[in-house]
């Protein structure tokens, strides 16, 4: 079932076009991550969503209404926006900046409280040490969980992620996109994201939407944007797909398999590459494989997860 149905969406700012007829659905509880350079549409496009960029052409449906049907605050207030900087009120404290929409829609203040407590634990953030603690008083990691949280709040069906991690050093970064995937899994949210950089897209996305100069090249699960690109531009953005596979085909799939797994229903023989491997479970339209000895006897698994951050590992 689709949260998000964008259909011939244009945007322009007088002669220029910024976004340029659009079409992508996205399916409720996925994370759908739009990448590309600087000034490809990618957050002018993800914008139109919640409205806070208005659409010149085109239609953008969110659980099936029109957004433009629906009173632009009470849209904004069932969508969950985080930003790059987390812009977190400098004069509110963490347990006021998370509490901004629930208090909006007029919950009760038992309620609030539990869901900012609620959330400040799945964050890892303490509720005695860091509710009443002020943006300022934070590191940028926290600041950046609390920027979510806050997104969070008012349990959205839709998160929007506007280059959230941008401002993070490398090694935070991957934490707070497990932090993420993690919540996600926890929550169901349907989270979309724009970012500029392509390991964090095939990190976090179930759907990759590439764009170039306003037009969307290819949107497509993270294995066909690795192993299928639409574009040479997909393909360079990718860091040459070619290269990963070729270095792929030299590594063996017994030195990298996972523990046996029970009740996979497809099996590989150990003595394929991993590229060959990839291949075979594109091919079979499988997540997820049983990986089996000369004798067919389960020495292993492999999961396309597995596979294609090897490809990435062998790359770098």
């Amino acid at each position: 079932m689709s949260m998000i149905e964008i259909r011939n969406v244009t945007k322009r700012y007088g002669a220029a076009t910024v976004v340029d007829k659009v079409s992508m659905s996205v399916e409720k509880g996925s994370i759908t991550v739009i990448v590309g350079t600087s000034g490809s549409g990618k957050s002018t496009l993800m914008r139109m969503i919640n409205r806070l960029v208005p659409i010149t052409e085109g239609e953008i449906f969110v659980g099936g209404q029109n957004v433009m049907d629906v009173e632009v605050t009470e849209l904004r207030r069932r969508i969950g926006y985080a930003i790059q900087g987390h812009g977190l009120f400098p004069h509110r404290t963490v347990a006021q900046n998370i509490a901004t929409v629930p208090q909006l829609l007029d919950w009760d203040s038992t309620r609030i409280s539990r869901r900012v407590e609620e959330l400040l634990g799945l964050f890892n953030l303490d509720p005695a040490t860091f509710a009443d603690k002020y943006p300022h008083q934070l590191s940028g990691g926290q600041q950046q969980r609390v920027g979510v949280a806050r997104a969070l709040a008012a349990e959205p069906e839709l998160l929007l992620m506007d280059e959230p991690f941008g401002a993070l050093d490398p090694v935070i970064r991957g934490k707070a996109q497990d932090d993420l995937l993690a919540i996600q899994k926890q929550f169901g949210t349907t989270i979309v994201l724009v970012t500029h950089d392509m390991d964090e897209a095939f990190h976090l996305g179930n759907q990759i939407a590439v764009m170039s100069q306003g037009r969307l090249l290819q949107c497509s699960t993270p294995e066909k944007i690795l192993t299928e690109p639409a574009d040479p531009f997909v393909q360079q953005l990718t860091g040459t797909s070619d290269r990963a596979l070729k270095l792929m085909s030299l590594l063996p799939l017994q030195e990298s398999m996972e523990p046996a797994k029970s009740g996979l229903a497809y099996a590989l023989p150990q003595s394929l590459s991993l590229r060959d491997a990839l291949a075979e479970m594109i091919w079979q339209g499988v997540d997820e494989a049983a990986v089996q000895d000369g004798e067919k006897a389960p020495v292993g698994s492999i999961s396309m997860t597995r596979l294609l951050e090897l490809g990435r590992k062998a790359c770098n």
